[in-house]
């Protein structure tokens, strides 16, 4: 098992930034690919960014391209979400992912563990 705990979300104003953290223990040489997804009120869960064990390939959602940047330390167990520019249309819970197959999958179902969330509300 991995469990996964999330840290960095809360209040923004439109174009502010963000970085959340998601700290990973367990199994954690079980989680080959870490990913962020988020969920607004109403909506159904969203791919955000998704990267590869070694840091090396990342994966984009469109819109938050060249705003967004995902990354990870291995010697902490910790991936990150670094967010610019953010919008309030983003507001959302932003969850944490991992998955035990390698290939950076963009389906919430592809991923085998979660977090619990951290809320990031922007404000306009």
């Amino acid at each position: 098992q991995v469990q996964l705990v999330e840290s960095g979300g809360g209040l923004v104003q439109a174009g502010g930034s963000l970085r959340l953290s998601c700290v990973a223990s367990g199994r954690t040489f079980s989680a080959s690919v870490m990913g962020w997804f988020r969920q607004a009120p109403g909506k159904e869960r969203e791919f955000v960014a998704a990267i590869n064990w070694s840091g090396g390939l990342t994966s984009y959602q469109d819109s938050v391209k060249g705003r967004f940047t995902i990354s990870r330390d291995n010697a902490k167990n910790t991936v990150y979400l670094q967010m610019n520019s953010l919008k309030p249309e983003e507001t959302a819970v932003y969850s944490c992912s991992a998955r035990r197959a390698s290939g950076l999958a963009t389906k919430f179902v592809e991923y085998d563990y979660w977090g619990q969330g951290t809320q990031v509300t922007v404000s306009s």
